[in-house]
């Protein structure tokens, strides 16, 4: 049963921010007020995605979704949770990359089956749906995906849907079917899905986007980060491994492994994507991200009076900045906290404005200073071109900007939201024509090696792509020619995926 409520809210986006596409989470757990935990969940990762918030609940009879557009605060209340009764759940939160912002896209999906019900949900992008809709259709002798719209139109929650439709063709148990169906996804996917009475988790080989396992006292609970395990009072256990599938019910926890593990985690979750409280690879991101901005200091060093942060994300990379130039720390901009990343932004004015309204500079603390300037990293450049005007209006004598990542050279197919390479400043474009462009005095980014450094994990098992353009999953060569890239530039994102030797070590440069 799906539940809507009549009221939509309008979409809403910012355009030059890197848009992670969603997080997911999900709870096993008899005698618990399992909806309430998932929202809270969600609420741990709403800033994963802001354009729609869904929770599944089964009380071991029957499954009920309620789904929407908005913020989680603002597509449940307490008459929606009181109403989602059960002992299983699952949530999702996201944000849309290339389809469209409407109610169909939201998940988790619902689809019935030979065995009874199916909610799922999903974060990542899978490279191969055109495979698995013509999967699809010879399975269910049509001509076309039996109502599935194409990925054009629906984005990721295409991979979401084809992934329900798929699973619910056979009358095997959902165990059976799902160990036959994962090892045919190709992509990034972290998936958690459920039916009236259990709860299953999976991660796709390369284990590109996070999901990690946690203990309750009554139950188990799954999610993109562990921050939501925090939030709900869960202990971490660990994360889900890649290529492992995870059926938890009645009987307890019961791992299972579809394909053989080839980690290749996403680097930009330690960039920008993840929680500052969140642990990935047994590091807690805001150390790693201190740990950058004391690398970025000393790679791009500067004369200047004060260090200060682009809030929020920019925080812990200026405060190791500081640390480890000796130039002090400041608070320099003022956040409006109620202007995140989702501001509507209907008119190019109010676009163009719309820095002012998310960040004011102190006047006092900045005018007639120099100023180094951190944030995370640039997109197209529109923020920094217009934060640097800000702070010059405001006195600043001087303005360096330092970027917590190297520049952004390639888009992402695996689910964060980077534009074709002709829309992204960095390419082409050499570090002082991006700092004249922006209008900076001085411009570093920290080197790929000094990121990798900081994270302490090994660079041939992380996702690189968006940074060096080493695509570790094929790319279908149609996509690759949409988004600007060609055989010649990136010949691993070219690659048939039937023909890939997923075993090989691509990190040899």
């Amino acid at each position: 049963m799906v539940l809507r409520p009549d009221d939509q809210l309008t979409p809403r986006r910012d355009n030059d921010r890197p848009r992670d596409e969603c997080g997911v989470f999900g709870v096993f757990a008899p005698g618990e007020d399992v909806a309430r935990l998932t929202y809270y969940g969600l609420f741990a990762l709403q800033h994963r995605g802001q354009e729609s918030a869904g929770i599944a609940v089964s009380d071991g009879s029957r499954i009920m979704v309620f789904k929407d557009m908005g913020l989680v605060s603002q597509v449940f209340d307490e008459a929606i949770l009181s109403s989602l009764t059960g002992h299983v759940a699952i949530g999702h939160t996201r944000y849309s990359t290339t389809g469209s912002s409407v109610w169909r896209n939201a998940q988790p999906t619902f689809a019935s089956t030979p065995r009874g019900s199916l909610a799922l949900a999903h974060n990542g992008n899978l490279t191969n749906t055109d495979e698995l809709e013509d999967l699809l259709a010879r399975s269910r002798g049509e001509g076309a995906a039996g109502g599935v719209p194409h990925k054009r139109d629906m984005d990721s929650s295409n991979d979401t849907h084809l992934v329900s439709a798929l699973m619910s063709l056979d009358d095997a148990p959902l165990e059976d079917v799902a160990a036959r169906l994962l090892p045919r996804l190709v992509g990034a996917f972290s998936l958690v899905f459920m039916t009236e009475s259990t709860l299953f988790a999976a991660r796709d080989p390369q284990g590109v986007r996070p999901l990690v396992l946690g203990r309750l006292e009554t139950g188990w609970v799954v999610a993109s980060e562990t921050a939501a395990l925090d939030i709900v009072g869960g202990t971490f256990v660990r994360e889900v491994e890649p290529g492992e599938m995870i059926r938890i019910d009645e009987s307890g926890l019961h791992s299972a492994r579809f394909a053989p593990a080839r980690p290749k985690g996403c680097l930009f979750e330690y960039v920008y994507v993840a929680r500052p409280d969140t642990v990935i690879s047994g590091r807690r991101i805001h150390n790693v991200r201190v740990k950058v901005g004391k690398i970025l200091a000393e790679e791009s060093p500067t004369d200047a009076d004060l260090v200060i942060p682009v809030p929020e994300s920019g925080i812990p990379g200026a405060i190791g900045f500081a640390a480890a130039s000796g130039i002090p720390f400041g608070n320099g901009l003022v956040k409006n906290s109620y202007v995140g990343r989702t501001f509507i932004q209907p008119t190019q004015s109010l676009r163009n404005m719309g820095i002012r309204l998310k960040l004011n500079p102190l006047r006092d603390v900045i005018e007639g200073r120099r100023l180094v300037v951190v944030d995370d990293s640039i997109v197209r450049g529109n923020t920094q071109r217009q934060l640097v005007r800000m702070l010059r209006e405001a006195g600043a004598a001087q303005v360096h900007v330092r970027i917590s990542s190297p520049p952004l050279e390639w888009p992402c197919f695996y689910g964060l939201d980077f534009a074709t390479r002709a829309q992204l400043i960095a390419p082409g474009l050499s570090v002082d024509e991006i700092r004249r462009s922006i209008g900076a005095d001085s411009l570093g980014y920290i080197s790929l090696g000094g990121l990798i450094r900081a994270t302490h994990v090994p660079k041939e098992k992380l996702c690189r792509a968006c940074f060096d353009g080493e695509y570790p999953i094929p790319v279908p060569h149609g996509a690759a020619v949409e988004m600007g890239l060609h055989a010649e530039e990136a010949p691993s994102a070219c690659a048939g995926h039937g023909d890939a030797e997923f075993d090989r070590d691509e990190d040899e440069a």
